[in-house]
């Protein structure tokens, strides 16, 4: 039997993705195998005429295929099914015919679109509901067990080997059944040829005979196609064991991964309660920097104004000690020309010491002048 083509969901780490992916690998494998095929007719959606088309069933897919006939290369239509489709056996007879009834099925898909079927015999339309449903399984089977690798099922891939073999069980059954009825159905129509008249027997005797042969080939293309479902189940099998690991590896690596994130997590909240820390530590020393600096600031401003009152007070003594200076520069010219002065008035003393006494008493008043001057 075919597997599903699952990828409808994928993991959120790299493992996971790479998992889904050797997992879709594996299940399209075995697609493309029939899993059951027979004569049925299908009622048109247009004309509501029913028309005799040769369905095949492939549930890796989800799709029949029907054609008008059995040898035909391409495909006349197809009708898609998903995990959540309806097979119903119908309790009325939607063709209108007598002979079929409890042979009317019919498909409802979640898009809101039926298909409306009939079988040739009650045990085949029975047959054909039960391999449907059996695909329906599966295929629900499959999507849950990739879902499952990303979290978001909860079947698993060792599930998937059971409901597999379940539906093929179920198919071969559906297969046997119809090859009986089909066999029942040429058995009547040789009593029915039998009970005609003999000119008829022999036209109806060759039609049989091809009849006979073009059956024989089908049940043999039949048994083919069981041989190599079987061998498909084995493979399906293999493939399922490898995706069981696979998974199990995908899990335990998510499993890691949930670890280191939820360390990385608490190593990025442990960061960042240091850098909070850090931060409030660093306001609180650039607001005791800050105070410290508006108090320098002040200091200096009161420097700068000492200093300055300081410079406008070295600037009057400078002042001062110039105009000091010049008083003394005066004082000592004045001392000079003093001394010039009493240095002429001795000399001319001393010479009139040589004149006559007369002049000498004239003269003692001003010799006293002088002594006194000379005194100050």
């Amino acid at each position: 039997m075919g597997d599903l083509s699952a990828g409808n969901s994928a993991g959120d780490g790299s493992n996971s993705k790479l998992s889904l992916e050797r997992i879709k690998k594996q299940l399209s494998t075995g697609a493309g195998c029939v899993l059951l095929q027979g004569p049925l007719l299908k009622r048109s959606e247009t004309l509501r005429k029913w028309n005799r088309r040769w369905f095949t069933l492939d549930p890796s897919s989800g799709w029949m295929e029907y054609r008008t006939q059995r040898g035909d290369p391409s495909p006349r239509g197809l009708i898609f099914f998903e995990a959540d489709s309806t097979i119903t056996l119908s309790p009325l007879n939607i063709h209108g015919d007598h002979k079929y009834d409890g042979c009317c099925f019919y498909i409802g898909t979640p898009h809101k679109k039926e298909y409306f079927l009939c079988a040739e015999t009650q045990v085949a339309a029975r047959a054909w509901v039960a391999t449907l449903r059996a695909a329906a399984v599966v295929l629900k089977a499959h999507k849950e067990a990739v879902n499952s690798l990303s979290g978001n099922g909860s079947a698993t891939l060792g599930t998937v080997a059971a409901v597999v073999a379940a539906a093929n069980a179920t198919a071969r059954e559906a297969a046997e059944e119809i090859a009986a009825e089909q066999k029942k159905l040429l058995r009547t129509a040789l009593n029915a040829h039998n009970s005609q008249p003999a000119a008829e027997i022999s036209d109806n005797l060759s039609v049989m005979k091809e009849t006979l042969r073009v059956k024989d080939e089908e049940l043999n293309h039949l048994a083919k196609e069981l041989r190599a479902r079987d061998l498909t189940i084995k493979e399906l099998v293999g493939h399922l064991s490898e995706t069981a690991d696979a998974a199990s590896a995908a899990a335990s690596a998510t499993r890691s991964m949930d670890k280191e994130r939820k360390a990385a997590k608490s190593e990025v909240e442990h960061i960042r309660k240091e850098l909070e820390q850090m931060q409030r530590s660093t306001v609180i020393k650039l607001t005791a920097a800050t105070e410290r600096l508006v108090v320098a600031t002040k200091a200096r401003d009161e420097a700068l104004l000492e200093a300055q009152r300081w410079q406008k007070e070295l600037a009057k003594a400078r002042e001062q000690v110039i105009l000091m200076e010049a008083a003394v520069l005066r004082a000592e010219e004045s001392a000079k020309q003093a001394i010039a002065d009493g240095e002429e008035k001795v000399k001319a003393f001393r010479e009139a010491r040589s004149a006559p006494v007369a002049s000498e008493d004239r003269h003692m008043p001003e010799e006293r002048n002088l002594k006194a001057e000379d005194g100050r």
